[in-house]
């Protein structure tokens, strides 16, 4: 069966369009695109408003619950991408993403949603590097290519407090359900989009699938988000204190994790064909967008969880209302996003940006310290969701944009997955981590204030909870200072050169 093989050559002219990007449709292309983002993103935090409902209609414990927001985002980017063609593996992942959700929107039981969330993180760590990488390769014009982004890390920075609006809208109005049922629609216009103005072309060397090297950083990531979930647990069943932090099954499958992502980039180093060849991290403005991309989802992730809680269960707002409250913060991430890479990048370095950035977003975790058991929504609450926007946007488009500046053709599927990775990695951790250290807060809270209050009271319990609150803030905060001190270091002073992916030393192959 023979094979097409497209290049790329240095383009004479500004505005190169490169093939499988018809000339006039190359911006339907990125709303295409952006759906596809916009409904893998829209799924981390969709759940989250519908959980209680989900939780009352499937019996399932506080302890479990979750894992219906750490299974979505445990799967692991793959190169699929760059082995079958861009064009097919999107549509696979569209396709893909949409059966899982039907299967999820008719779960019978806990352990069906979490199956079914499973699966779609698996089609969405698919889709997304792979809507990635088209994206790359469709826009090779400076101008152009930051204006996409700019509009893609827009989406994927406000994407997830769209999920908190629509799941509250889909839950009060209709039902839990569909908040999973939705992601069809999304599917259809995305498929028939990427149908119609993608072409498929196929390169001609096709590298081998990593097999070892997916199962061990899938086990590695599934170990240490399990380690830190069993401290939730134990947390649940009363244990108080660092109990559960020493507890040796916690202990057992940390380590494990550890050992086995070791052993990963082990097999990284030595493979002719690695799942993640390192090379592409050892570019520091690589390296500092993914590891931002990385910290910032563990504090992000949070913020949604504890906030849409402390919203309904404290404030009692509905959840509509509570969808609502993070419109502000949802438009302005927009705003920013846009603005900081289409004018900000071209007069300030993306170390000042995604520093600065990453600073706001630490501001934001200590003011949103203040909220009590009577905080109102204006005076709390608003102003740290408009700086988090701030600074998420300034964090998100230039970290987007860095991934995959530059990189070879060969690596560009990688190089896309490997930021979207971080994202739903970070996430998964951060919701481990920050639910672990808040169950546990909430179990010590109540163990030391009970006898004072009188036994375990509802007020005493209302307590305890805005109580876990704000020490997950506290961590969120000092995760972002970590994150600004790691990362500032990473990315180069200066300007980077934006027309690095437009005036290539080789052909690229592109087979979308």
């Amino acid at each position: 069966m023979g094979r097409t093989v497209t290049t790329l050559e240095a383009p004479s002219r500004p505005a190169a369009t490169p093939p499988g990007a018809r000339p006039d449709r190359r911006w339907w292309i990125l709303a295409v695109l952006g759906i596809a983002q916009l409904m893998v993103v829209l799924d981390a935090t969709i759940v989250n408003i519908a959980l209680p409902h989900a939780q009352a209609d499937l019996g399932f414990g506080n302890a479990d619950r979750q894992w219906v927001v750490t299974a979505y985002s445990l799967a692991f980017g793959s190169r699929l991408a760059d082995l079958f063609g861009r064009k097919r593996v999107f549509l696979v992942g569209v396709v893909g993403f949409a059966l899982a959700s039907a299967l999820g929107g008719a779960a019978t039981g806990f352990t069906m949603l979490v199956i079914a969330r499973a699966i779609q993180g698996g089609f969405g760590a698919v889709l997304a590097p792979a809507a990635l990488s088209l994206l790359t390769t469709t826009f090779v014009h400076p101008d152009e290519r930051n204006k996409a982004f700019g509009i893609f890390g827009g989406i994927a920075g406000a994407g997830a407090s769209m999920g908190l609006l629509l799941g509250g809208f889909l839950t009060e109005y209709l039902d839990w359900r569909w908040t999973m049922y939705v992601n069809l629609i999304f599917a259809v216009v995305a498929a028939v989009g990427g149908f119609v103005l993608l072409t498929h072309t196929r390169a001609e060397a096709r590298p081998r699938l990593d097999l070892v090297g997916t199962v061990l950083v899938s086990a590695g990531m599934f170990a240490i988000v399990y380690g830190f979930s069993h401290v939730a647990t134990l947390a649940a069943e009363g244990h108080t204190g660092a109990s559960g932090w020493t507890d040796g099954q916690t202990i057992g499958f940390l380590v494990a994790g550890v050992v086995l992502l070791l052993a990963f980039l082990v097999v990284q180093r030595r493979i002719a064909n690695p799942l993640l060849p390192l090379r592409i991290l050892t570019d520091r403005n690589r390296g500092g967008a993914l590891m931002a991309m990385f910290l910032s989802a563990i504090g992000m992730f949070g913020v949604f969880l504890f906030l849409t809680y402390y919203l309904e269960t404290t404030l009692g707002f509905s959840a509509v209302k509570t969808g609502v409250a993070f419109l502000p913060m949802t438009a302005l991430i927009v705003v920013v996003a846009g603005v900081g890479n289409t004018v900000l990048v071209r007069k300030y370095s993306p170390r000042l940006l995604v520093t600065t950035g990453l600073l706001l977003n630490a501001v934001a975790m200590v003011l949103f310290t203040r909220i009590d058991v009577h905080s109102g929504y204006a005076s709390t609450v608003l102003p740290p969701l408009l700086v988090l926007a701030v600074g998420l946007g300034l964090t998100f488009a230039p970290s987007f944009s860095l991934a995959t500046l530059g990189v070879e053709g060969r690596d560009s599927g990688v190089a896309s997955a490997a930021i979207n990775v971080a994202q739903q990695i970070g996430g998964s951790i951060g919701t481990a981590v920050l639910n672990s250290i808040a169950t546990s807060a909430v179990a010590t809270y109540i163990a030391s204030h009970a006898a004072a209050a009188g036994g375990v009271t509802p007020a005493l319990q209302e307590q305890a909870a805005v109580h876990s609150y704000t020490v997950a803030f506290w961590v969120g905060a000092v995760v972002f200072v970590v994150a600004a001190v790691v990362v500032g270091p990473l990315l180069r002073p200066g300007l980077p050169d934006f027309s690095a992916n437009e005036n290539m030393d080789e052909p690229v192959a592109l087979h979308a």
